[in-house]
């Protein structure tokens, strides 16, 4: 990998005495999906608010194209090319899937209170809200109601609507929880597609999708990384194997299809 895009150092965070991110780190690099996995309750939603700026650290840091941006809020790491899908803004249910990626344009402009009246009219959101669902395959369903989508279908709308922002760096949290085999393949798909433009950490329990799409893998145990490698060897390490059948009879680091909750 060539200079890190985003690198974490030495992260830390605790919970009442308990340590949810034990000294993490980990670099992401433009053209690299780089996977987050763990049991339940192994920090892996922690570290990701830690980075999209929800929660702050207690010690180490978070630097973006060599910039500390530890104590930078979230708008601010927003407008310097951080997306977090599926989480980055609500879904409106009754407004048109053109609608909901134009508002997530929006909110990236200059004096982005304006209501959502405006995003429906303003021409400098409409071209990139057009072009993000262009990117995802939904450019046929701009005129729907996001509340007609399939469940697959919305997921890749809450994409779009990350994709909408111009980012750099995508921070993707269970992208597939809840799809059929299907929307699962499809998305991953979509994924693969988008991976030479940005830098991207996938934090994923299907495991097919974690080994057909990521680079590297980073395995988080009670908030601390036991094994971080390319995935012939994360699927070979026995420690990652002995963490995960403490939580299941069975090993689920296969390439088959598996999910973890």
């Amino acid at each position: 990998m060539t200079d890190p895009l985003v690198e974490i150092r030495d992260l830390e965070k605790s919970f009442g005495g308990i340590s949810a991110t034990d000294h993490v780190s980990l670099a992401l690099g433009k053209g690299e999906i780089h996977a987050l996995i763990g049991p339940n309750g192994a920090g892996k939603t922690t570290l990701i608010n830690q980075l999209s700026g929800e929660l702050r650290p207690d010690g180490g840091c978070i630097l973006m194209g060599g910039v500390d941006i530890t104590r930078q809020p979230a708008a601010g790491r927003a407008r310097a090319g951080l997306a977090r899908s599926f989480q980055i803004t609500s879904v409106f249910p009754d407004f048109t899937v053109l609608d909901n990626v134009a508002l997530a344009v929006q909110a990236t402009l200059p004096h982005s209170f304006r209501f959502w009246h405006d995003a429906r009219k303003d021409g400098r959101v409409r071209g990139p809200a057009r072009a993000a669902l262009e990117k995802l395959g939904l450019a046929s369903r701009g005129g729907a109601l996001a509340a007609e989508l399939s469940h697959g279908e919305h997921r890749q709308l809450e994409l779009a609507m990350a994709l909408a922002t111009n980012p750099r760096v995508l921070l993707l949290d269970e992208p597939m929880a809840g799809t059929g085999p299907e929307e699962s393949n499809q998305i991953i798909g979509l994924l693969g597609s988008l991976k030479p433009d940005y830098a991207i950490l996938l934090v994923e329990h299907d495991m097919s999708a974690v080994f057909a799409l990521a680079d590297i893998i980073t395995v988080l145990v009670e908030g601390r990384v036991i094994a971080c490698g390319s995935p012939v060897e994360i699927r070979a390490n026995e420690e990652v194997r002995r963490a995960y059948l403490g939580e299941e009879k069975s090993a689920p680091i296969s390439s088959g299809r598996s999910r973890h909750h």
